[in-house]
């Protein structure tokens, strides 16, 4: 399930000192708002995407994190950093001092200056206030509150920032992105002069930067996924400004040597790659979760979201959708609907109720009318149990649509049960494992040897190298090895 933050209440309007540029500035929240948003959109972000809780890990990163915040002009907010269980590489802020950076991130990442360099990127836009900065904007052109839209896209990704935006005035829409881009500038010559000042080289965010782009090029053609790049777009020309201000601060402007990507990425191993299997994996429109030895197999064609919390499955078109969520552990269908109905009793309205035998498990049916907010939808719903576990699967399309609709809703609810053991052994799981080189060796002979399942590309990419380079004796290299999934 995602969930955006709340709208801002209107406030009183202050001014008040910007830390990193020493200039009033008008604000609409205080700074004791802004650590009360950042610390209730941390507990969403912990919910809904997950935390890597390695504690060697995760005690590496808060002390890269803690050596570029010692250097942060702003000294109001204690700085914390996590690791978020992304598989995709992004890196983000919340008001009130929370960093975070992915686990995709930290797989491509090639250097400890790299990382500190997008860290302190991080911790700029915090000392430079710009959450408040641009709700203040918002309010102000009338668009809606930029904090929520901001929690939408990071906890629900670009479709549910859009989405949320949409419910603004798109007048003002220009004017804020602008300003972002503005924001985003300032964070890079701060964050830059942050890590410089904690011993870091600040080419580190130029590097990175480009290994991003490379990134976004190996992945074209594919499903496009959110990305660092989508808050912090990394154009040429930030490239090239990057490289300039790190060039000034005595940057040579070459990655790191082997030494010392060597102790970097001796932190890394182990660390999950891609999909996480203890969240659920898809395959062929299949729900399948090794952890809860649950099955639900998704009508053909359509599109199949795997959240934290809940599963969907829309329809082509959106003409109808099918919505998996985990309800109770009472192992009784019946008793589930009841407490789901009577939970519920403005906006389901039951029409109809069964036990249901199509499938393999025990299962309750309700049919219903749906109150939606523009309008009324034919409902089915579900309840199913497995291994003591009541799941509901609730079922909606527009009333003329709904027969159209009931056979692919009945085949779901059908196939809700345990895995079987060839759909159990089909569950892998990816993890970044180190290889010491050999004198001379290539990067395609220490993979081959290694049972590298990362392209040449993308090997050659997350370790700083060139798909056809040679390495020193000793040399570390990141590549990604596949084995069974061990259940959590």
């Amino acid at each position: 399930m995602r969930r955006a933050l709340a709208l801002l209440s209107p406030a009183v309007l202050a001014c008040a000192l910007n830390p990193v540029t020493g200039r009033p500035e008008l604000m609409l929240i205080s700074t004791e708002r802004e650590a009360a948003l950042g610390r209730e959109a941390s507990k969403q972000v912990a919910q809904e995407m997950g935390l890597v809780e390695d504690p060697a890990l995760l005690a590496y990163v808060r002390e890269v994190g803690s050596r570029v915040a010692a250097r942060s002009p702003r000294r109001d907010v204690s700085y914390q950093f996590f690791v978020a269980g992304m598989a995709e590489p992004n890196a983000f802020a919340l008001p009130g001092g929370y960093v975070y950076v992915s686990r995709g991130l930290l797989a491509l990442a090639r250097s400890e200056d790299e990382l500190a360099n997008v860290m302190a990127h991080e911790v700029g836009h915090v000392a430079a206030r710009h959450a408040a900065e641009r709700e203040t904007r918002a309010v102000g052109v009338g668009a809606l509150s930029v904090l929520g839209a901001i929690a939408a896209g990071v906890i629900g990704g670009g479709p549910a920032a859009e989405s949320a935006m949409q419910l603004g005035q798109v007048a003002g829409a220009g004017l804020i992105a602008s300003y972002g881009r503005d924001q985003e500038r300032q964070a890079d010559e701060v964050g830059q002069k942050m890590a410089a000042a904690a011993g870091f080289d600040p080419g580190g965010m130029t590097s990175f930067l480009a290994a991003l782009d490379r990134e976004t090029n190996l992945r074209l053609g594919k499903r496009r996924m959110p990305t660092f790049l989508d808050s912090h777009p990394a154009t040429p020309e930030r490239v090239t400004a990057t490289g300039v201000l790190a060039r000034s601060l005595g940057s040579g402007g070459e990655l790191a040597p082997v030494a010392a990507r060597n102790a970097f990425v001796s932190h890394l191993a182990g660390l999950l790659v891609g999909e996480d299997p203890a969240e659920g994996v898809v395959r062929d429109n299949t729900f399948l979760h090794p952890d809860l030895d649950l099955r639900v197999r998704f009508p053909p064609g359509w599109g199949v979201q795997n959240g934290r919390t809940v599963v969907t499955s829309q329809a082509p078109e959106g003409a109808a959708l099918i919505v998996l969520q985990g309800q109770e552990r009472s192992g009784n269908p019946q008793r589930a609907a009841e407490h789901f109905l009577g939970a519920n009793p403005k906006s389901v309205d039951p029409v109809g109720r069964s036990a249901f035998t199509g499938a393999r498990v025990p299962g309750y049916r309700v049919r219903a009318r749906v109150a939606l907010g523009q309008g009324v939808a034919a409902g089915e719903f579900f309840w199913l149990a497995v291994n003591g576990n009541v799941y509901r699967l609730g079922c909606l399309a527009g009333p003329k649509q709904f027969a159209t609709f009931l056979p692919a809703f009945l085949h779901t609810a059908a196939s809700v049960g345990p895995l079987d053991a060839e759909e159990r052994a089909s569950i892998r799981e990816q993890r970044l494992e180190i290889a010491t080189a050999e004198a001379g060796e290539s990067l395609e002979g220490i993979a081959r040897r290694s049972g590298n399942v990362w392209s040449q590309d993308a090997l050659a990419l997350a370790n700083g190298l060139e798909p056809g380079a040679r390495l020193e004796a000793g040399q570390r290299i990141k590549l990604v090895v596949e084995g069974p999934y061990g259940s959590h």
